[in-house]
């Protein structure tokens, strides 16, 4: 990994920067695992529902096997790539009995790797296997939370969970967050790190870059009026206009807690995450 500076010829280009890897293969994606994506540009029923989204470059969908259910069968690393739909880069694998598949790359994968899905699978970056056979202590990625779900924790760039204790039926993971988790040990986690750690580490540089990527303008709360947003209103330059931030609709807007009260997986969480300060 390497942040690559470019030089100060305009002043777009004064502090851009990109993240540069060793594990990206110049190779054009599998047209087999290739969808359409179409562009809704935040909108739900033609309205705007999520703000500050349209335009970008087109894009197409890599179908990741998130399941990776072909058990007991190794596969080869074809080719890792970055994938313009998530943070963490992919993964092209070619198994043994000739199927192609695209999973999340985890930190360090190469081309020419043989990685395996398996109960019992050998503790190596890559493989995939139940977590009461995997050591406690060990960094997993792509955790599934109920077996046969397919893996749905710790799937961002560069996250990873480490597996604290293991039971007869249940395990502990603390994810990156702080958060300790209970799960069935009959869950699948894949070994290592999640690829592309680096990822935030870059310098847009320009409006129109963030353009490319599909981000329109975006106006600071703090700097409309009450009516328009929580943080609007105050004498002067506030952070914070009102003495009590409210939505819309009356309702508290600051530290107020979102998460339901009777949510199901609160009895898997042991020790929630810290507060941000």
């Amino acid at each position: 990994m390497a942040i690559k500076i470019y030089k100060k010829n305009t002043a777009g280009r004064r502090n851009m920067s990109i993240v540069k890897s060793e594990m990206i293969t110049s190779q054009n994606p599998e047209k087999s695992l290739l969808a359409k994506k179409p562009n809704r540009a935040g909108r739900s029923g033609g309205k705007i529902s999520v703000r500050h989204k349209g335009g970008g470059n087109k894009r197409r969908y890599r179908t990741v096997d998130f399941l990776q259910d072909k058990f007991g069968i190794p596969g080869r690393v074809v080719a890792v790539e970055r994938d313009p739909n998530r943070s963490a880069f992919i993964a092209l694998i070619n198994f043994k009995d000739g199927e192609k598949r695209y999973i999340l790359a985890t930190q360090g994968l190469k081309t020419g790797k043989e990685i395996i899905t398996r109960e019992d699978a050998p503790i190596k970056t890559g493989n995939r296997a139940k977590v009461k056979n995997i050591p406690i202590g060990t960094i997993i990625s792509s955790i599934e939370l109920f077996p046969g779900k397919g893996a749905q924790a710790a799937r961002s760039a560069g996250s990873g969970a480490v597996l604290t204790a293991v039971d007869e039926k249940t395990a502990q993971i603390k994810m990156s967050s702080g958060e300790i988790r209970l799960i069935s040990s009959e869950c699948y986690a894949t070994i290592g790190q999640v690829s592309n750690f680096e990822h935030n580490s870059y310098t847009v540089g320009k409006a129109g870059r963030k353009r490319h990527m599909g981000v329109r303008p975006g106006v600071r709360g703090s700097a409309m009026n009450p009516v328009d947003h929580p943080h609007g209103g105050g004498e002067g330059r506030q952070g914070i206009g009102l003495k009590h931030p409210k939505t819309p609709w009356g309702k508290p807007a600051l530290g107020k807690k979102t998460r339901k009260k009777y949510k199901y997986s609160n009895k898997f969480i042991i020790k929630r995450r810290q507060k941000r300060k």
